[in-house]
């Protein structure tokens, strides 16, 4: 992974579906870590909502603001991949090789979203959060998690894909790095308990 060919897809994180998604809270920081990550190494964000007119638009309380121009573009959809024209288009003017995925539903929207880019010649790596996605069922989470590494998506914790970006230590934006990762641990702690607690990855 290259943070210069990387994008981060955050899917459909509406604040409608706070009240049925398994642990949205957690979701909800752990992708809060993801766009500071996303900020330090200058990754472009791409963000979809599901039928917004309908569902809302992306929770408040995901931090799209701080990314400023990093936060390319908030595009709604009613196909449940993320992989509709317009992010097609964005992805390739972006010469986009590796994707980072998270958002929600775990089985429906990201699973339709990494097996269709992984049919993608132009996509060598695709990466999903493992703890910044949930479905409405917890049982369907390590099911379709399960599905996607068969398919030969990478399924990493935030912490993993956090330090392949960063890759050395001797890097300058290593002290904010760490910074990122400290003030962190405890809403990582707690989203991998809560989100794993009743079955392993």
């Amino acid at each position: 992974m290259t943070t210069s060919t990387t994008l981060v897809f955050l899917c459909d994180l509406q604040s409608k579906f706070r009240s049925v998604i398994n642990e949205y809270d957690h979701v909800v920081a752990t992708t809060n870590k993801m766009l500071k990550l996303a900020k330090l190494f200058e990754l472009p964000v791409l963000v979809t909502t599901q039928n917004a007119k309908a569902l809302g638009p992306v929770d408040p309380d995901v931090d799209l603001a701080s990314l400023g121009p990093l936060h390319r573009q908030t595009i709604d959809k009613t196909l449940f991949s993320m992989l509709i024209p317009e992010v097609q288009k964005l992805v390739a003017e972006l010469g986009t090789t590796s994707i980072v995925l998270m958002g929600i539903e775990s089985h429906i929207c990201i699973l339709q979203t990494a097996l269709a880019l992984v049919k993608q010649p132009w996509i060598s790596e695709i990466y999903v959060v493992a703890d910044a996605v949930s479905s409405c069922n917890a049982f369907e989470v390590p099911i379709a998690l399960d599905a996607m590494r068969h398919a030969g998506v990478k399924v990493l914790t935030s912490e993993s894909i956090g330090f392949l970006l960063m890759r050395d230590a001797s890097l300058p934006t290593f002290r904010e790095f760490t910074r990122i990762i400290r003030e962190s641990k405890g809403d990582t702690k707690a989203a991998g308990e809560a989100l794993f607690r009743k079955s392993a990855l």
